[in-house]
């Protein structure tokens, strides 16, 4: 078991809560000083070049599904050279009509160093890593891959 954290900072600066102006920035603060500008999404009056919490979800999806596929890729034999995702989240409503993270698809890219995987094999890397990844093991969110040609 392991725990992980996530330290949030939030300053009134600006706007009115009467007219819902007020500002949505804030810092997220992690490990090793590491400092990220968020805010709500721009929709949600928040700032278009700050990260928000559907962003950064998509985002934590589509890194563990690459982390986990780099782990399943060497164990079995496989060099990954490049990994790009051009990951997408949909914030729809739910089943219970309940604003939420309803799809993420993930669109992975992967090209490879020495020995060329089939497209069983890739295939099977994917499937791995879907079924090993943390993030989506803990999510209702449905998680759809459908990797792209290298």
């Amino acid at each position: 078991m392991s725990s992980h954290h996530a330290k949030i900072h939030f300053r009134h600066s600006a706007g009115s809560y009467a007219d819902k102006s007020y500002s949505r920035d804030h810092e997220l603060h992690f490990k090793g000083g590491i400092v990220v500008r968020a805010s709500s999404a721009t929709g949600f009056g928040g700032s278009a070049d700050a990260v928000d919490p559907e962003d950064a979800f998509t985002g934590a999806l589509s890194s563990c599904h690459m982390l986990t596929f780099l782990a399943v890729a060497a164990i079995k034999g496989f060099e990954v050279a490049e990994y790009v995702d051009e990951a997408v989240g949909t914030l729809d409503k739910n089943v219970d009509g309940k604003m939420a993270m309803t799809r993420v698809v993930l669109r992975p890219r992967v090209s490879f160093t020495g020995r060329q995987p089939s497209a069983e094999e890739l295939a099977m890397l994917h499937e791995r890593a879907h079924k090993g990844c943390f993030i989506a093991n803990s999510v209702k969110t449905e998680v759809l891959v459908e990797p792209a040609g290298a």
